[in-house]
């Protein structure tokens, strides 16, 4: 009976430290990727990397990056070509990955992507798939592309927790390659003056106004290499906390 006891015990400590695990590791979405057009020409310039895989072996879960490639936020919603060519269940064919997931833990290689069970199969051969999830740490190749969310333009969800005073919204289906330098917030009130917004986490922005904020906003993005595009009026005068408004725009 002791030895059950201790059993038991032993077994609670390590599931409640592995489901603590879990939730560090995974703990920072920015968005569903499900519109991306994965239709991308093959290109040189691909790095070396490791890639790991979580949840079920079919599971269509976010793809996460180390520190190096989650960039702490900036790099939430970019695209990358994945593919690996040095094990034999290898296809050597690239697989599109968006990263919308933080791994802090994943650092034991300068780039790390965690990536679903159904991105590390679709890297195999055809009836291979299993047998490469179970490589356990896979080195692969990669490189960044241009995101292309083929017939979509930028959604913008209110976050619940935006009130008149605070505004924070998540940008959503960014085309492009180039990361969001900046995002400014007019609204009618001070319609002369545009305002900087924030970098809350990943791609989630805020501005916070010591007076109410009055819509509707008008949101204008400028992308790092120099493009910028205005949403005019895309958040309406009645704007509600979790809400998500659809723009006419989204970069080249």
């Amino acid at each position: 009976m002791a030895s059950l006891k201790m059993f038991r015990q032993t077994f609670s400590y390590f599931f409640t430290i592995l489901s603590s695990l879990l939730f560090f590791i995974r703990y920072c979405s920015c968005f569903n990727p499900k519109l991306l057009d994965v239709s991308l020409a093959t290109e040189p310039g691909f790095l070396s990397a490791a890639a790991t895989w979580y949840g079920g072996p079919n599971g269509t879960g976010s793809d996460a990056g180390g520190p190096s490639l989650f960039r702490s936020g900036k790099g939430c919603g970019t695209c990358y070509q994945v593919k690996c060519t040095a094990h034999s269940s290898c296809s050597g064919k690239p697989v599109t990955v968006v990263i919308t997931d933080e791994c802090p833990g994943c650092v034991s290689q300068s780039t790390h992507f965690d990536l679903s069970g159904t991105a590390v199969g679709a890297m195999a051969i055809s009836g291979k798939a299993q047998q490469l999830r179970n490589v356990g740490v896979l080195q692969i190749q990669y490189k960044r592309v241009a995101c292309n969310y083929a017939g979509t333009n930028i959604v913008f969800k209110v976050d619940a927790g935006s009130n008149p005073n605070h505004f924070a919204t998540l940008v959503e289906y960014q085309n492009g390659q180039s990361d969001i330098a900046s995002i400014d917030l007019q609204d009618i009130s001070v319609s002369s003056n545009w305002r900087p917004m924030q970098r809350l986490w990943g791609a989630v922005w805020k501005l916070d106004s010591a007076t109410a904020l009055k819509g509707p906003f008008s949101l204008r993005l400028k992308s790092a290499n120099g493009e910028t595009i205005v949403a005019k009026n895309v958040i309406p005068a009645g704007w509600r906390a979790g809400v998500t408004y659809r723009s006419n725009i989204n970069f080249n």
